[in-house]
Parts: structure tokens; C-alpha cells; sequence
């Protein structure tokens, strides 16, 4: 079995990957989950990229939110998975397929030094409405701010063109579309559909691990 990479959102950390992560790596997979904030999209796919480049097999490559605009950019993942994602296009970034919904949009806050970050309770609402009350207070303490631009980031190649690929729609999500989210799909080689909000590695972490174990053993 080869490893994982987990790549976060805008605004989030490694650490909401962390119950997913500890589930794979009780079944004995290799998980890393790069930090972004790097500050750009090209900076971030940098990251992420040191990260596949060091496992000694391609590893599977799991994008949420803006992540499937990192990982769109990567070379030599095994598959991408894109977790209520974005999927770029030749010259497209997150913010031109649609962004965020209205429902996010209204949670961001500008800070005096040109970053911004999200209203803890309209964050809750909109990225973490189906989560159980303590973990969604546990995702949204761990939030962070972020630095502008990296939604408007164009990826430098389509990895979903050239790697295979499998797109998680999340049905309930008020941070993305759904009915994005479904356009996007139609790009990749697969898609399953969850009944769930934006953020199921937080309320669900053993369905996301359970998914990537699957694909796993079909790569095989």
C-alpha cells in the first residue's frame, strides 16, 4: 500500500486533517499533510509537491476546497481526488470557476494587513453546519487567516488531464455549489456524492479514510 497526501483549504491547517490522518495511518498508510500559506498558488504547489516527490511510490493526492486548485498542478501522484473541490482548466483559478458561495463570501473579514480571516460563527455555518457541535468548535478555533490572492491563482498544468482522478461532490455544502461542484466532476474519471456539508473530514473523518483506503486498493 503507497502513502497519502492530504491538502487542506484556504483559512485551514494540517491539523483538521488530523482524525482522517490518524484513521489511514492506523490501516498503515504513509500520511503527510503539507502546510500551505505559502503565500501563492505556485508557492503552495511547491509544497505540496516536495511532499509527493518524497515518497518512494507515487503517492494518492486528496485536495479540498482551494487544494484542488494545489493539486491540479502536481506531477507524479498516483491519483487526485478532489473533496468538495476546485478543478482549474487551461488559464482558470478557483475564483474564476465561481469561488465561494454568498454564505462564505459573508463570513470573510479584511485585516489591516491586507490578509483576512473568517467570523468564527458564520465560518461554523457555513463550513461546518452537518459536524457535531465540539468538532465543529474545534475546526473553526483552529482556523487561520489568510493572504490574498491565492484563489485567483492559475494553475501551470491540469494534472486531471494526465493522472487519474476521483471528485467528491458534497450535496449539503454552503461553502461550495453543489451544482459547481457537479460541473467540475464532469472533468474527472469518477464521482461519488456525498450527502454531507463542505467539510466531512471533520464530522466524518472515517468516511474520507474509508474513500481513500478504497482507492488505494483499486490502485493496486
Amino acid at each position: 500500500m503507497t502513502g497519502a497526501v492530504l491538502v487542506h483549504g484556504l483559512y485551514h491547517r494540517p491539523e483538521h486533517f488530523a482524525p482522517a490522518a490518524e484513521h489511514l495511518r492506523a490501516a498503515g498508510v504513509a500520511v503527510v499533510t503539507p502546510e500551505l500559506h505559502r503565500g501563492s498558488l505556485a508557492a503552495d504547489t511547491a509544497a505540496v509537491q516536495a511532499a509527493v516527490d518524497a515518497f518512494a511510490e507515487p503517492p494518492l493526492v486528496l485536495g479540498h476546497s482551494y487544494g484542488g486548485s494545489v493539486i491540479t498542478g502536481l506531477r507524479g501522484a498516483a491519483r487526485l481526488v478532489y473533496l468538495a473541490a476546485f478543478v482549474p482548466d487551461t488559464g482558470e483559478s478557483a475564483a474564476s470557476l465561481g469561488g465561494a458561495s454568498d454564505r462564505l463570501r459573508s463570513a470573510i473579514e479584511p485585516q489591516d494587513d491586507g490578509s483576512t480571516r473568517l467570523d468564527p460563527g458564520r465560518a461554523a455555518d457555513a463550513l461546518y453546519a452537518d459536524c457535531p457541535q465540539h468538532l465543529a468548535a474545534r475546526a473553526v478555533a483552529l482556523l487561520r487567516p489568510q493572504a490574498p490572492g491565492c484563489g485567483r491563482g492559475v494553475p501551470e498544468r491540469q494534472g486531471w488531464k494526465h493522472t487519474p482522478s476521483t471528485y467528491v461532490v458534497c450535496a449539503a455544502d454552503r461553502a461550495i455549489a453543489p451544482a459547481l461542484q457537479r460541473a467540475m466532476a464532469a472533468r474527472c474519471d469518477s464521482v461519488r456524492e456525498w450527502p454531507m456539508g463542505h467539510s466531512p473530514f471533520v464530522g466524518r473523518p472515517e468516511v474520507v479514510a474509508e474513500l481513500v483506503l478504497e482507492l488505494l486498493d483499486m490502485a493496486k
